[in-house]
């Protein structure tokens, strides 16, 4: 497709900025929607073809003002947990889809285009759909992704539903985290921890044998060009994608090539697998004694971290020509920034 002006919802996000950056290398024109203008012009390069708009996507007036002239939409908006006074996942996940949807059919009767000639990327999360649970996978977090690609994909334009993995880079939150542990600088200052599953598949709290769950991290530079292909491709159209990395890694084995790899990483610190099943436990007992902001999870992530994060990609390659590049490919090109 030629140039378009294309809106990005959560912009100022670790996916939103590289998918910004994405976007205009390609040629087309942005409009990135912040809430803090500040923040935006530290994140997001100055370029003529760069419009930010202020404002706040699961409001009403933030949504038109960005889908104003727009031509397609990239939804980057979501959290991996809820802190007090912050956003909670129906409105991170549910209700900014839901906002961004209806002002974008507004904007298409004012100008009296069809919607199913706009196109509209929701970046969603692998995982969303549990089989083993029931749709909408086994947290609240994953079920309000899961809710917001319905809203999506209901919605009668020419949508995308991306499904990353565990997305990794140097700017991100879970690197900047694990390079904290890994240079004994955060919490839990002398062992970095992953949530450990029970060997027999139960969620027992009686001692027993445990394992690391796999995973297969995708770089965001790749989920970002994913995303400028879905707007490139027609057959992209009312499609849903996995996109992952191509090496499997367990916890243990992903945690110990952070520290041994990232600046001033603390080699002798060892790899601890926390049960996840008490990690679980712990988590709502804290929540129910309104606590939980002390503690760096929710029980969500816990229950997360003990399953597999992993998934079959071949129609991403086969649409897109989707090629997600090995975890230690692409951290060895950045572990020097991540100073």
């Amino acid at each position: 497709m030629s140039q378009m002006v294309v809106a990005v919802a959560g912009s100022t996000g670790f996916v939103g900025r590289h998918v910004v950056a994405e976007l205009l290398s390609r040629g087309h024109r942005v409009r990135a929607l912040a809430r803090d203008l500040k923040k935006a012009g530290k994140v997001l390069a100055s370029r003529p073809e760069l419009t930010i708009v202020e404002g706040q996507a699961h409001t009403s007036a933030g949504a038109a003002a960005l889908v104003k002239g727009a031509d397609a939409i990239v939804n980057c908006v979501g959290i991996i947990r809820e802190t007090r006074g912050g956003q909670p996942f129906e409105q991170a996940h549910v209700d900014v889809p839901k906002k961004l949807v209806d002002a974008l059919r507004e904007e298409c009767r004012t100008r009296g285009v069809s919607v199913d000639a706009v196109r509209f990327v929701q970046i969603s999360a692998l995982g969303v759909t549990d089989e083993d649970t029931r749709p909408g996978g086994a947290t609240r977090y994953q079920r309000s992704k899961f809710d917001g690609e319905m809203i999506v994909r209901r919605s009668g334009f020419a949508w995308t539903v991306l499904r990353p993995g565990m997305i990794h880079g140097a700017d991100g939150e879970f690197m900047s985290m694990a390079k904290g542990w890994a240079t004994g600088r955060a919490a839990p200052y002398l062992f970095m921890p992953y949530f450990a599953r029970r060997s027999d598949g139960t969620m027992s709290m009686v001692p027993g044998k445990t394992e690391p769950a796999k995973l297969a991290p995708v770089f965001v530079g790749d989920v970002a060009w994913a995303v400028g292909e879905s707007l490139a491709r027609e057959q992209a159209i009312g499609e849903v994608y996995n996109l992952v990395g191509p090496e499997v890694l367990g916890w243990d084995e992903l945690l110990t090539h952070i520290r041994d790899n990232v600046p001033l990483g603390k080699k002798e610190l060892p790899i601890v697998g926390i049960p996840g099943p008490l990690a679980v436990a712990k988590a709502r007992g804290m929540k129910l004694l309104g606590l939980d902001g002390l503690l760096p999870f929710d029980d969500g992530m816990a229950i997360m971290g003990m399953r597999d994060s992993v998934a079959e990609s071949s129609k991403a390659r086969q649409h897109l020509g989707f090629e997600g590049r090995a975890f230690r490919e692409t951290m060895a090109g950045y572990a020097a920034e991540m100073v």
